[in-house]
């Protein structure tokens, strides 16, 4: 039976996307920056790719998206941690789409946008 063991990104310059994705903990190899295909191991296993347009052009006839067609969730250990990493992509001059609110399902929410245009969406339960 198949099992989900990596989700793939599309990135146009990866040192800003891999400089992004570490404001969010994320960790990468050093000089990866330079790279046209990159990977980081999660705590559960599963792997995140990033590859540059120029890497999937050369074996497929890629299009960039219209709109939104993948989120990513991180899940932040208390709703303050969504309000200070909210605070450091800002500084780092990425794109604050949703401010953090607490939303009605019980959780500190908001989202920002990669330097890719995908929306990633940063969470806490309220009662942490």
């Amino acid at each position: 039976m198949p099992h989900l063991d990596a989700i793939g990104i599309v990135v146009a310059d990866m040192g800003r996307a891999l400089a992004f994705y570490q404001l969010l903990g994320l960790t990468f190899p050093d000089g990866s920056d330079g790279e046209d295909h990159v990977e980081c191991m999660l705590p559960n296993g599963l792997r995140i790719m990033f590859d540059t347009i120029q890497l999937v052009s050369s074996f497929t006839n890629w299009v960039p998206p219209v709109g939104n067609r993948m989120a990513l969730a991180f899940r932040c250990g208390s709703p303050l941690e969504v309000d200070s990493s909210i605070s450091n992509v800002r500084a780092a001059g990425h794109v604050v789409v949703k401010e953090p609110w607490d939303a009605f399902w019980g959780q500190r929410y908001a989202q920002v946008e990669d330097p890719d245009g995908n929306i990633v969406d940063l969470f806490a339960d309220l009662g942490a």
